[in-house]
């Protein structure tokens, strides 16, 4: 089965209004599930909750909610759903020359700039700017158009001088050529999704692409700058992590439904990602959510 390349979504803001703004809850959650991409750049704030993000070819477990920043064309999934246990999720998406061709290249703006050409990776941001700017970010809710556009800039600004946040993917990555030329790395991305618990060979996944095994190998390391073996047993360990966090199945099960094959393996590959067994893992996460 292959699955659908990443849709491409017409975000078109409002008349008037030069950029997004988008607020999700239990009463209208955000059904943009799928894998995506748009040339907005995109501002998400998570109010608690926890669950998958997938950006780019990062994989990773958020907890207690996420504060992210997603560049122009950079391939991402949905963040929330109906298990996702999060109370709201705000939306903001504007183009880089939302306030006009210049506008950024002020002196004053080359923070907010700098901070906008790092987005290409995806960045996550946690501690007190996760709770501070989220917070900012909320009660857009409850003002004008104007003073939005006022606070949108006071929040990136804050952004761009933070040091609290994590790039998602490695330095030089960027995936708008593929998007743009080949579709081939997203096909892979979402079969990875849909068939991760099974076993996923190099064979089967070369010939869906119609490439030799050793040109697939190479294409996937320089697009993703992971192989692709790696890249699908990230996916496994965040999936185990979100098993471990959110339900009570032994760690053999959380193995086995996470698509691993070997018990011992599993565990030397969790330590070897996390840092901790899944044990660990488990009993620490207890902790802080106690």
């Amino acid at each position: 089965m292959i699955a659908p390349k990443p849709a491409f979504e017409a975000i078109a803001p409002d008349f008037g209004h030069s950029f997004t703004y988008q607020k999700f809850d239990e009463s209208k959650p955000n059904i943009i599930a799928s894998w995506h991409f748009h040339p907005e750049i995109e501002l998400v704030y998570i109010n608690g909750g926890a669950g998958k993000r997938q950006i780019g070819s990062h994989v990773s477990y958020y907890a207690d909610g996420d504060l992210i920043l997603i560049g122009a064309n950079l391939p991402h999934c949905g963040f929330t759903d109906s298990f996702t246990g999060n109370k709201t999720e705000t939306v903001v998406q504007m183009k880089q020359d939302f306030l006009g061709n210049d506008f950024f290249n002020i002196p004053e703006m080359k923070k907010i700039q700098a901070i906008f050409e790092v987005s290409k990776g995806g960045i996550a941001f946690y501690g007190k700017t996760k709770k501070k700017i989220g917070e900012k970010i909320e009660v857009l809710e409850y003002q004008t158009d104007f003073q939005r556009l006022l606070s949108i800039l006071n929040i990136l600004n804050e952004l761009a001088n933070s040091s609290e946040f994590k790039i998602l993917n490695g330095e030089g990555f960027s995936m708008e050529t593929s998007i743009k030329d080949n579709d081939r790395i997203n096909l892979v991305f979402n079969y990875v999704k849909t068939n991760f618990k099974e076993e996923i060979t190099l064979e089967e996944i070369a010939d869906m692409v119609s490439m030799t095994i050793p040109s697939f190998c190479r294409y996937f390391k320089k697009i993703t700058k992971k192989t692709f073996v790696q890249f699908v047993n990230e996916y496994r360990l965040v999936h185990a992590s979100k098993l471990l966090a959110e339900n009570t199945s032994s760690i053999t099960e959380v193995c086995f439904e996470s698509g691993f094959n070997n018990f011992s393996h599993f565990n030397k590959s969790f330590k070897n990602f996390t840092g901790q067994n899944p044990s660990e893992y488990r009993n620490q996460l207890k902790t802080v959510l106690q």
